[in-house]
């Protein structure tokens, strides 16, 4: 790609350039690109004298002193000149890779180990297969073309992603595929005209792939967009497809899955966090009518500020828990945002119920069955949180190594410095094994079913949990430290750092804090100790 821009630029001798050395006519080079900044300097962010200095010579080693890559192809683009001749440019390793949307890492560690570059190209996992690879190709060419490149800002200015981008996600099967496996995958590819990306069949699809979904999405390295993007839906509508009503199900199963309407799940209260039997919202019932009359609050509920549906944890009058979905436009629901370390992006909100009236056939599964139908939704909750923070983790330490070949201290890279090398190894080591765990437990909700899972894998996820949100507050501490300053700077060089470290502590919480996921996943081992002495 570069080279074909080069060929259609005038192209300069580097002398012909180092005669434009004043201030007067600046021309400096990055990357064997030419670029006339007189005019920029006035306006440089980090002042005119770095500009100067540089004038008329071959800035590349200074500029990646300062800028990420992505500056070049921004905000610098404007004023590309031309190029050096061919014969004068810059050679060998030290040449920066070219890498075109869709493209996959070649950083180390930077992808699993199953979709990273491989000297013999044979399959390094017996849980991936071809359509694995076509599918987290096309997800990362999808998120490249139409998120990428406006995420970030969106993300800086607290903007909820929006509905047309929403419906592109439907439309290229991105809501669907973060589901779990079900009829309603068949139902919205044969029925509503999505497409599966990668040219996967629906009979191809299995858990796999809805693991790469996530990831893909949660690479993205702007966690309140990310979250926004749709993380009320992968925790709210699971409950509706498997407990509504066929009709209720079918309905907004449709309009949520294609981006047509928003859902999210509200169960945390003020009072009520890890301690979902501490709920208080009430549901008391019409005895003329069979409907449900609801009141209460819900806090720190993601994608609230901005759904349509909302699947609540109501308590009845008799103190047994129930689960409904609610519609926005019933009224009686109304939605403030709050604030928290990330962006308003994704949508965080308190919610209150004021006399809601919920029809009857919005019941989800049956009255009084609530608490076990919200345990049931956990599994699938918290293993996505797991797959969504372990991509996050992947994304940082690709950052870090990145950053520790570019950054040149004590006259020599950061890559070189032992302790630095000590900090990568044990991110790594640390990422690799929470994938390795996430992959094995992803394979037996391949081959188990939903009721199988709950009993199986409720402690196994649960530890997993507490395993990777440690992880990442390991790796977030680490980077830090590798990136020094740049990591506490919300733009520039440690953006992704800085935003990791201020939101990795949600997947600590969210979902059942640590606390309670290392205390369930023992609990859940202990029923099946023999009981037998030493």
């Amino acid at each position: 790609m570069e080279d074909a821009e080069k060929r259609e630029l005038p192209s300069y001798s580097r002398a012909e350039v180092s005669k434009h050395n004043s201030h007067e006519s600046n021309w400096i080079v990055v990357d064997d690109f030419v670029y006339d900044v007189t005019k920029f300097a006035k306006f440089h962010p980090g002042g005119k004298q770095f500009i100067d200095r540089v004038a008329g010579s071959d800035s590349t080693n200074a500029f990646y002193k300062y800028h990420r890559r992505d500056v070049l192809e921004t905000v610098a683009k404007k004023f590309r000149i031309g190029c050096i001749r061919e014969e004068e440019r810059r050679k060998g390793k030290e040449r920066t890779l070219e890498k075109k949307k869709g493209d996959l890492e070649l950083v180390p560690y930077a992808e699993p180990a199953a979709f990273a570059p491989s000297v013999s190209g044979k399959p390094t996992s017996l849980y991936y297969n071809e359509t694995h690879v076509k599918f987290r190709k096309a997800c990362r060419l999808f998120f490249d073309t139409h998120v990428a490149p406006t995420c970030v800002k969106a993300d800086e200015n607290g903007e909820h992603p929006t509905k047309e981008v929403y419906e592109l996600l439907g439309k290229n099967g991105l809501l669907v595929a973060r589901m779990p496996k079900g009829p309603w995958m068949r139902d919205v590819v044969e029925n509503c005209g999505v497409e599966l990306l990668g040219g996967v069949h629906v009979n191809e699809f299995d858990s796999f792939h809805e693991l790469i979904a996530h990831e893909e999405t949660c690479r993205l390295g702007v966690p309140g967009y990310v979250d926004g993007l749709g993380a009320g839906l992968v925790i709210g509508l699971p409950p509706v497809l498997q407990f509504g009503r066929p009709d209720v199900a079918r309905t907004v199963g449709r309009e949520v899955l294609l981006g047509k309407k928003r859902i999210c799940l509200a169960i945390s209260e003020p009072a009520a966090g890890s301690d979902v039997a501490g709920l208080q919202t009430i549901a008391t019932k019409d005895p003329s009518t069979g409907d449900y009359i609801v009141n209460g609050v819900k806090k720190w509920i993601t994608n609230g500020q901005f759904s349509d549906y909302f699947t609540t944890a109501v308590k009845m009058q008799d103190g047994t828990f129930s689960l409904l979905l609610i519609d926005r436009a019933w009224g009686g629901v109304d939605t403030k945002p709050i604030k928290t370390s990330y962006s308003p992006s994704a949508g965080t909100a308190y919610v209150t119920y004021e006399n809601v009236r919920v029809p009857k056939e919005y019941l989800l599964g049956k009255e009084g069955k609530g608490f076990m139908y919200v345990m049931f939704n956990f599994n699938h909750e918290r293993w996505y949180i797991v797959a969504g923070t372990n991509a996050a983790n992947r994304l940082v330490l690709a950052e870090c190594f990145k950053w520790a070949n570019q950054r040149i201290v004590f006259g020599k890279k950061l890559i070189e410095q032992p302790v630095i090398r000590g900090k990568l190894a044990i991110m790594a080591a640390q990422i690799e094994a929470v994938q390795a765990w996430t992959e094995q437990i992803t394979h037996q909700m391949n081959v188990l079913s939903h009721e199988e899972q709950s009993v199986v894998l409720a402690g196994p996820i649960a530890l997993l949990k507490f395993f990777c949100t440690r992880v990442a507050n390991l790796v977030s501490d680490e980077a830090c430290q590798i990136f020094g300053g740049r990591a506490i700077t919300r733009t520039g060089m440690g953006r992704i750092i800085e935003a990791f470290q201020k939101s990795n502590k949600f997947a600590a919480i969210l979902g059942g804090s640590e606390e309670i996921m290392a205390d369930l996943g023992i609990r859940q081992a202990m029923k099946h100790m023999p009981n037998a002495r030493l």
